[in-house]
């Protein structure tokens, strides 16, 4: 087993700095979790701009530019008002400029999901494409980040899994306990970007990348979630086993597969690809 040693969860710390006419300001903390968020960001965008150079790619680097931009305001917005809405909604209550203070952590999937889709109905409609294939070209780019984000949850010490005694718990505050972070940041990071990067490889018929994405999430997140805990003020939802997170990633399981049985019987070309 391994010993939790609680990381300090702020990478660097500048400051105060003296601003005139305003005094000292400060110290300005830059966070892990800040920084995965960063780090995803722009891993999303490296490999949406690799792939923009493909042969025969209808995408630009511009278009690239623009909708890694409508992306990181929607998972932002969507992920920090889901999770005030679904987990915090008493923080909220207790203190309503928790909402903007992100650095802190805080951020739900399924809400950060809502807020990409909505983003990218936007910038599909501002660019003419077709909605379908800008959710499809997108599909490869948020994993990397997921599974930033679930690291810096990790040092943030905080979404920890049941009490184990197998040989990889790790022993925080006295207790052994699954480290259900990491087991997200491999399934909803590594594993999934490898599923979804190899599909996405070679032209697919409309609608199929969306939904493998979304089954595969769902899945391995439900999966997860009987091993994590459920946050205190939800606690389980039924059976005593029934989570917030698997009653959400239902959802994304029934809809994933009934999207990729249509996308095989339409068999509709790809717009992404010419």
């Amino acid at each position: 087993m391994f010993v939790y040693t609680h990381p300090d969860p702020v990478a660097l710390a500048i400051g105060p700095v003296n601003v005139p006419g305003y005094g000292p300001i400060g110290p300005l903390l830059l966070r892990w979790y800040g920084i995965m968020y960063l780090a995803g960001f722009l891993a999303g965008w490296w490999l949406a701009r690799r792939r923009a150079r493909r042969s025969g790619s209808t995408w630009t680097a511009a278009n690239v530019d623009d909708l890694i931009f409508y992306c990181a305001i929607g998972v932002i917005i969507g992920g920090r008002l889901g999770w005030m809405l679904l987990y915090g909604t008493e923080r909220l209550l207790a203190d309503p400029l928790s909402i903007v203070r992100i650095w802190e952590g805080g951020m739900a999937f399924h809400g950060g999901l809502v807020g990409v889709i909505v983003a990218l109905v936007l910038f599909a409609r501002s660019r003419g494409k077709h909605i379908v294939d800008v959710f499809d070209f997108a599909t490869p780019l948020p994993a990397i980040g997921l599974g930033a984000g679930r690291i810096g949850n990790f040092i943030n010490g905080e979404l920890w899994g049941k009490p184990t005694d197998v040989p990889w718990a790790f022993v925080v505050d006295g207790v052994a306990r699954h480290p259900s972070q990491l087991y997200e940041a491999l399934l909803e990071g590594l594993v999934l970007f490898v599923i979804i990067w190899w599909f996405t490889a070679r032209p697919r018929p409309r609608l199929a990348p969306s939904g493998l994405f979304l089954l595969c999430y769902g899945l391995f997140r439900f999966a997860v979630e009987f091993v994590r805990i459920p946050d205190e003020n939800r606690g389980y939802l039924a059976f005593d086993w029934v989570t917030m997170g698997q009653l959400l990633s239902l959802p994304m399981i029934v809809a994933g597969a009934w999207m990729l049985v249509l996308a095989y019987r339409r068999n509709e070309p790809s717009g992404n690809h010419t």
